[in-house]
């Protein structure tokens, strides 16, 4: 397993407010989890440029940051070592969170938390029976037969693993009691025996109660005169998650009563005891028929209305996944696959999580950054094997119509799979590997509509980025006018970054600097003609990166000259060499600053920030004006940049067509920059200058 960075992980900290801010911590399977003290002490920019994070929200109470199977662990252990903090466990994290959200959000936190331990049991049943289902199935390998048929030596290997996989779903309620049971604040092993008196052999099974029930031969108790079913609760959820809660609090209540002598002797007895009574005569009953209801009614609504209901919910799965509310879901998959042995909604969200990855797979062609290429391919595969967090939250909800893409997408499949009515034999296997949960005479459609949401999300989302890439340089090229008067016509095709239409008003006001020497003369600034090179400084603080990682064709292919990219750590611009300021952009977001030989560089602080038209910008210096090197030029609002949807990757370049250069010099292009340090370009003058 890969070493992470050290230094990362203190990024992660500072991020989210310091030590002081993290109330509690924890982490899941891909995430920190984080109970904070203030949320708006999040840097969302920091965590973003950190090479650790594939994405971040605040979700259920909860600020969440996501890191990735595996590593995650890593940075959860490096980070308690760096803060000295306790380790918390989910439930202290959920429990400080959960006073900040509202009677719903803490509704389905509960039901996460109930369903979510078992997942590992369900998914590797999950797996099994659809390693069960190939080897049964008819028509997989051969026509009109099964596996085992043609091979009988291999009927008992796939009875048993029909055994183990059918197990976990047999005693579904004793793993629900289990888990509810605990969460509720009770003993888990008491939720146990509960889970286990609620499925006992004695006990008619309830997958055979409704042939019984027409035949009149279901099984009663007769308790002081009330006939009672004698059934059992197989594959069914309220009941055993009431009971649970009213066996949670029996206990409790008793052990705040009963004397600490006669505690065991006492409160486990009574609290089953009372909790089965009720169970059976009350609780079951009505529950099950509740249950019934429920199902019956989904199951109607999707036979009278499949393709909206396709449409609907494979279209939205996605957006359950953001509030949290698609964990809700696993109880209802639950109750489908136990009274109509098999659920039509798990097909659709093993769907939606190939959308997802589909989409975030695109942006890895249409972003120029490598750290969100990595994370558009990492996330993309996480999503194809059944987890899509990375993708939708560190890949397309970010950019909007990768995620709306994949909804589209999903939706369409769900269309399909509703009006053909595919059904999942168990859940637990999303993504590509979702086909093993798939009854194997649906495994066509299946694939159908896996083909739908693979090139439908891929190709919009490849497209459409495409068309807006395109469409913005082509705006852009249209605003594009020379940078100073006197100074060549830079490339077309240029973005914003070329003055704009600006430099034209300034020119008819003759506000500006008639040339480079002009500039010099102005400000009394004489060429040193003994000079060969000018080295120019970082004009800004932070994290020096190659111009390719610009996310504007314009300055990543270096259409309109050479130089580097810098992701500032303050809003601020500084003097990267003595000289003047040739042109200070009317919406201030871009100034062009000129040394005594004429070597002109242009600054362009964000992309797209002319669309702010000066907010968030102050400016120290005029056109014109002198300057000395470490001078403040310029000043800007990051978090007003980042809030208005624009990157804040400054692009530093030394543009094209100027005669008195030879050479342009990349001295740096990563690390760390400082304005006061080291030269990042050097520029070789030409001879004329020279001389």
């Amino acid at each position: 397993m890969a070493n992470i960075d050290r230094k990362n992980v203190e990024r992660i900290i500072e991020a989210v407010g310091g030590k002081d801010n993290i109330e509690a911590a924890t982490h899941c399977v891909t995430r920190l989890r984080f109970s904070l003290v203030d949320e708006s002490k999040v840097n969302s920019k920091a965590l973003d440029e950190n090479d650790l994070v594939k994405g971040q929200f605040s979700t259920q109470g909860q600020f969440q940051v996501v890191i990735g199977p595996g590593l995650v662990d890593q940075v959860y252990n490096e980070m308690i070592e760096i803060t000295g903090g306790v380790r918390a466990s989910k439930d202290d994290v959920k429990t400080l969170a959960s006073k900040k959200q509202n009677p719903l959000q803490r509704a389905i936190k509960t039901l996460a938390d109930i369903f979510i331990p078992i997942l590992p049991a369900i998914v590797m049943a999950g797996l099994l029976l659809g390693i069960n289902n190939i080897l049964t199935g008819p028509d997989i390998f051969y026509a009109g037969q099964s596996l085992i048929e043609v091979h009988p030596q291999w009927a008992d290997v796939a009875s048993i693993i029909n055994l183990i996989a059918s197990t976990a779903f047999a005693f579904l309620p004793v793993l629900i009691g289990w888990s509810a049971v605990r969460q509720f604040g009770g003993s888990p092993l008491l939720g146990i025996v509960l889970g286990l008196i609620l499925v006992n052999p004695d006990l008619m099974s309830a997958y055979q109660y409704a042939d019984a029930k027409l035949a009149g031969t279901v099984p009663v108790w007769n308790l002081f005169g009330l006939d009672v079913e004698k059934i059992g609760y197989q594959g069914q959820v309220l009941p055993v998650l009431v009971s649970a809660y009213l066996l949670a609090k029996i206990e409790s209540l008793l052990n705040k009563r009963v004397h600490d002598s006669i505690k065991l002797l006492v409160v486990a007895p009574v609290a089953l005891l009372v909790t089965g009574f009720l169970a059976f005569v009350v609780v079951g009953p009505i529950t099950f028929a509740i249950g019934n209801v429920l199902t019956s009614g989904l199951v109607g609504i999707f036979d009278s209305f499949a393709a909206l209901g396709g449409l609907i919910y494979g279209g939205l799965y996605s957006l359950l996944v953001i509030t949290g509310m698609h964990h809700t879901f696993l109880a209802v998959d639950i109750q489908l696959i136990g009274s109509q042995g098999g659920t039509f909604l798990w097909p659709m969200l093993a769907l939606a999580n190939i959308a997802q990855g589909a989409a975030a797979l695109a942006m890895m062609f249409i972003t120029r950054e490598q750290k969100a290429k990595g994370l558009a391919v990492t996330s993309s595969i996480s999503a194809f094997l059944g987890v899509t967090e990375p993708a939708i939250f560190g890949v397309n909800v970010r950019h909007r119509y990768p995620f709306i893409f994949g909804m589209l997408g999903s939706g369409i499949a769900g269309v399909i799979l509703a009006v053909n009515n595919v059904l999942a034999s168990s859940i637990g296997v999303g993504g590509i590997p979702g086909f093993l949960s798939i009854f194997p005479n649906q495994w066509g459609i299946f694939f159908l509509g896996m083909a739908i949401v693979l090139v439908v999300p891929f190709t919009g989302t490849l497209l459409y980025g495409k068309y807006q890439l395109s469409r913005q340089t082509s705006r852009l090229a249209a605003e594009s006018t020379t940078m100073v008067p006197g100074a060549q016509r830079l490339a077309t095709g240029a973005t914003e970054a070329t003055a704009v239409t600006e430099a034209k008003e300034e020119m008819e006001t003759n506000e500006t600097v008639s040339s480079p020497s002009q500039a010099a003369a102005h400000a009394n600034v004489k060429p040193d003609a003994n000079k060969l090179m000018v080295d120019i400084a970082a004009p800004l603080n932070g994290q020096i990166v190659p111009l390719s990682e610009v996310p504007d064709p314009a300055f990543a292919e270096q259409q309109m000259g050479q130089g580097i990219a810098i992701i500032p750590s303050e809003g601020k611009v500084f003097a990267p060499f003595d000289g003047t300021v040739a042109h200070l952009i009317k919406s201030k977001h871009a100034l062009i600053v000129a040394d005594p030989n004429g070597v002109q560089l242009l600054i362009h602080v964000g992309i797209n920030t002319v669309s702010l038209k000066g907010d968030g910008f102050t400016a120290h210096v005029e056109t014109g004006a002198a300057i000395t090197k470490g001078q403040l030029l310029l000043e800007f609002d990051i978090a007003r940049i980042e809030q208005a949807g624009f990157p804040v990757i400054t692009p530093v370049i030394v543009p094209d067509g100027q005669d008195v250069i030879r050479e342009i010099m990349e001295v740096e292009v990563e690390g760390e920059a400082n304005h006061s340090g080291t030269p990042v370009l050097r520029v070789k003058l030409a001879a004329e200058t020279e001389n």
